[in-house]
Formats: C-alpha cells, sequence, structure tokens
C-alpha cells in the first residue's frame, strides 16, 4: 500500500471529516480520547489564553444525561412555554436569516431530512431526529465544551480551532465526530450534570466514535460553495 504523503495525510483527514449522525457501540479507548486531546491542546489562542475546558461523558454520566434532556426536549414539546426556561446563553444563529445563508440552511436541512424519508410536514419524525442529537447520535462518548464568562468574544473563535483540531485529531484515528450546538440551550441541565461552575458558560457539545458505515445518514455530503465564492485577490 502507497503511503501518504504528509500534504495527502493532512488533505485527506480534513476533506473526510464529516457530522456523523449515527454511530455504533465500538468503545473509544480512554488513551485515544486523550490522545485527541492532547494534540488538539496545540490550537491557536489569542495570547495563548486556551481558553478551552472539556468535559468527557461515558457509560453512566453520559446515559444519564442523555435521559435529563430528551425527557426536558419532549416536555418543551407537549409545553412549548418552556421554551424560555431552556434558551442559548450566547447567539449561535442569527436572529433573522438572510440570502445567501438562510438558502445554504434550507438545502442543508431538506437534503437531510429527504434522505431520511422526513417531510416538510411531518413533525413527529422530526422531533425524533432532533432528538438524536440529545442521545449523541448513539456515540458512546459525549463532550461538552465550556468557557469562562470573564472571556471575551475572541475566545469563540479560538474555541473554532480548538474544535476543529479535535475533529481531524480524531479522523487520524479512524474516529469520528458531530459537532452540535444544540445541546446550547439546555445548559441549566447539563452545566450542574457535569459539575461546571457558575463562572463556566457551555459552548456546545460533540459527540465522538466510530461511524456506522450501513446507516444512510451517514451518506449524507454537504455541499461547500467554491473557493472563487468567497475569496476576494487584492493585488
Amino acid at each position: 500500500m502507497q503511503q501518504l504523503s504528509q500534504t495527502e495525510a493532512v488533505d485527506k483527514a480534513i476533506r473526510s471529516r464529516m457530522s456523523v449522525r449515527a454511530f455504533t457501540q465500538q468503545a473509544v479507548a480512554r488513551a485515544d480520547i486523550e490522545a485527541i486531546l492532547e494534540v488538539a491542546s496545540r490550537a491557536p489562542s489569542g495570547t495563548n489564553c486556551q481558553p478551552w475546558r472539556v468535559y468527557v461523558l461515558q457509560g453512566a454520566s453520559r446515559d444519564t444525561l442523555v435521559h435529563k434532556v430528551c425527557a426536558a426536549h419532549d416536555a418543551m414539546r407537549a409545553e412549548p412555554s418552556l421554551a424560555e426556561t431552556y434558551r442559548e446563553e450566547y447567539d449561535y444563529y442569527p436572529e433573522k436569516w438572510v440570502s445567501p445563508y438562510i438558502d445554504r440552511r434550507r438545502e442543508n436541512g431538506w437534503g437531510l431530512y429527504g434522505l431520511l424519508g422526513i417531510g416538510k410536514g411531518d413533525k413527529d419524525k422530526m422531533h425524533a431526529q432532533h432528538q438524536r442529537n440529545y442521545r449523541f447520535f448513539d456515540a458512546p462518548v459525549g463532550l461538552m465544551f465550556t468557557v469562562d464568562r470573564v472571556m471575551g468574544r475572541g475566545s469563540l473563535v479560538d474555541y473554532g480551532a480548538f474544535m476543529q483540531s479535535i475533529m481531524v485529531a480524531a479522523r487520524g484515528r479512524g474516529l469520528h465526530t458531530c459537532p452540535q450546538a444544540a445541546w446550547n440551550g439546555f445548559a441549566k441541565i447539563i452545566m450542574p450534570h457535569i459539575g461546571a461552575g457558575e463562572g463556566e458558560m457551555l459552548v456546545c457539545g460533540m459527540a465522538l466514535g466510530y461511524a456506522d458505515a450501513d446507516e444512510p445518514v451517514n451518506g449524507f455530503v454537504t455541499p461547500r460553495v467554491p473557493v472563487a465564492e468567497f475569496t476576494h485577490w487584492l493585488d
């Protein structure tokens, strides 16, 4: 077997990264998780402040959190006014969507739902699929990321580099991930469960494990706009 060059290996890890939405039950070795986090810790951050804090959930801690948040998600559907109780602490998405972002969002959403056979008005199936987030898509490992509230917005930029490093390092070990902002609204449940301090804010969650190759949902490939569409060359 021909060995990949350094460029090819890095490019392959980045290009093969995807948001996996169905995982196997194969356990992930703690040594692999630690190695991934150690590599990712080399991510850049402003003045090297390294604002990340990671909580790793496995076994009972994972399963109990899944039960708590799924119950809250079901309760919120039955009583929509509970949405005021479960609010994100920072705006991940805009208050008002505009083109081209709303177009890409719709393309992504309906492409995924179409693959899963979920029609536009099928609220039961939509709810069930959305709740898959709160089961970590069956991944055996859940990660929760927090940041100290005293930090500025730049720390969220740093966090993006850190999380991308985690996802790429995971691919280098044959693992897959799914970064999940869906957890953010349930911080009131998550933060005490993981033992986070009052000075911490939930950034997001992430599923980590081995992709289930037999699940059609993992065949969903999100499109990307051409480089020429988002790049401006200045001579």
